[in-house]
């Protein structure tokens, strides 16, 4: 197994609460987007809905996953005040949340 140098990924589990209309969905995953034009160790955002057909999401109806250089990356990107601020949006909007940083392994077989 081969861990990443240094990469660390970001990954934010959602459940945005009942009743949270579409397009208001819609722009705070555009909210979070851009912060990776705003923090600059902030390498590159992906986001999805779930598609699981097992089942096993617990409500959780979206990922969002942020990639850094470093785990100090990371901590750079928590208290820079465009993360904060959107964070002081976004989280009313969400009733569960679950966030996990963690270095990516390859394992080669």
């Amino acid at each position: 197994m081969e861990e990443a140098k240094g990469v660390v990924k970001h990954v934010l589990l959602a459940k945005f609460k009942d009743g949270t209309p579409p397009d208001q969905i819609d722009q705070l995953i555009k909210g979070y987007a851009n912060l990776v034009n705003l923090i600059e160790p902030m390498k590159a955002f992906h986001w999805g809905k779930d598609v699981s057909i097992e089942n096993l999401h617990q409500g959780f109806t979206h990922v969002f996953q942020s990639t850094f250089e470093n785990v100090e990356g990371v901590a750079e990107y928590i208290a820079h005040p465009a993360h904060v601020e959107f964070s002081n949006v976004l989280l009313p909007n969400l009733e569960k949340v679950v966030v996990i940083d963690y270095k990516p392994t390859t394992v080669h077989l």
